[in-house]
C-alpha cells in the first residue's frame, strides 16, 4: 500500500500545541508535548498504549486541563476561553468514538436527528431531513435509515457514527481507533471513508490508532508518541526508517511489507 499523498494542505494551522505537560499523581503522561495540525491535512497519531493519546485529545476538546503547555484550537486558547465559548468551539470538532457510541434505542436516522435538533433548532423538518440524507450518502449507508442499530454491521455502525459527527459540518474530526475491531476488508473500507471525507468535507483530521495500514493509508503525516513526547515525526517512512528500538517492535507487530 503506498503512502498517503500530502495534497491540498494549508499552512494555516488548525490545532497547536507547545510544551504540553499532563501529570496523574506522580504520573507523568505527557512531557512536554509539540504538535500542530494544518488545514485539511490527516495527522495519524500513533503510540502504545497508556502514552497519553487519549489524554492528548480530551485536553485539546477541554474535557482536561492541562498542567503547563499552551493548545490553541481554530485559534481559540481552549483553557483560557468561557464554558460558553468551549461549548461553542465543541461544536466544531468532530469526535467519532471508537465503539461508534450509538443510542441503540434510535433509528439510524434518529441518531443523526439527534445532535441537529439539539444545537441547531430554527431548523425545519425539511432542512433535517435533507441533512441526515446528505451525511448518510456521503456514507455510503442512505438505505439503512430506517434501520435500528443493532441491525447494522460492525462497519455500518462505524459508518454510521461518522455521519452523525459529520451532520453538525465540523471543521476537525478526531477518530478514535477508527478501524478497531473490524476485518480486513472492512477496515479499507473506513481507510477509503477518511479519505473522502477529508476530500468532500474538507476537514482537518487527528486518527489515533495502533493499525499501521490505517496509518500509511489515511495519514498525510505521522506522529510517534516515545515516552510522553513527539518524537518523531514526518511521512509513514520517515517515521519507521530507524533503528530506535522504541519503534521497530510496533512496525513488526504489524507486520507491512
Amino acid at each position: 500500500m503506498e503512502q498517503k499523498k500530502t495534497t491540498d494542505i494549508g499552512q494555516e494551522k488548525v490545532i497547536e500545541v507547545k510544551g504540553l505537560y499532563k501529570s496523574f499523581g506522580n504520573y507523568d503522561v505527557l512531557k512536554g508535548v509539540d504538535l500542530d495540525l494544518h488545514r485539511r491535512e490527516n495527522l495519524v497519531v500513533l503510540g502504545k498504549s497508556g502514552t497519553g493519546k487519549s489524554v492528548l485529545i480530551k485536553i485539546l476538546v477541554g474535557l482536561l486541563s492541562p498542567d503547563e503547555g499552551e493548545v490553541k484550537v481554530l485559534g481559540q486558547h481552549v483553557d483560557q476561553i468561557s464554558y460558553k465559548q468551549l461549548l461553542d468551539l465543541r461544536l466544531k470538532v468532530g469526535f467519532s468514538f471508537q465503539n461508534s457510541a450509538l443510542y441503540d434505542s434510535m433509528t439510524v436516522r434518529q441518531n443523526l436527528e439527534f445532535p441537529l435538533v439539539r444545537n441547531q433548532r430554527k431548523l425545519t423538518k425539511g432542512e433535517v431531513n435533507q441533512a441526515v440524507e446528505r451525511v448518510l450518502d456521503a456514507v455510503g449507508l442512505l438505505q439503512t435509515i430506517n434501520q435500528m442499530p443493532s441491525e447494522l454491521s460492525g462497519g455500518q455502525r462505524k459508518r454510521v457514527g461518522i455521519a452523525r459527527t459529520l451532520i453538525l459540518q465540523p471543521e476537525v474530526m478526531l477518530y478514535d481507533e477508527p478501524t478497531a475491531g473490524l476485518d480486513p476488508i472492512t477496515c479499507l473500507e473506513i481507510n477509503s471513508l477518511i479519505n473522502e471525507v477529508q476530500e468532500r468535507f474538507h476537514t482537518s483530521s487527528i486518527v489515533i490508532t495502533h493499525d499501521l495500514t490505517c496509518a500509511k493509508a489515511v495519514g498525510n503525516r505521522v506522529a510517534m508518541l516515545l515516552d510522553g513526547k513527539f518524537e518523531r515525526q514526518g511521512t509513514f517512512e520517515e517515521v519507521f526508517n530507524t533503528s530506535d528500538e522504541r519503534v521497530k517492535p510496533f512496525y513488526d507487530y504489524n507486520f507491512i511489507q
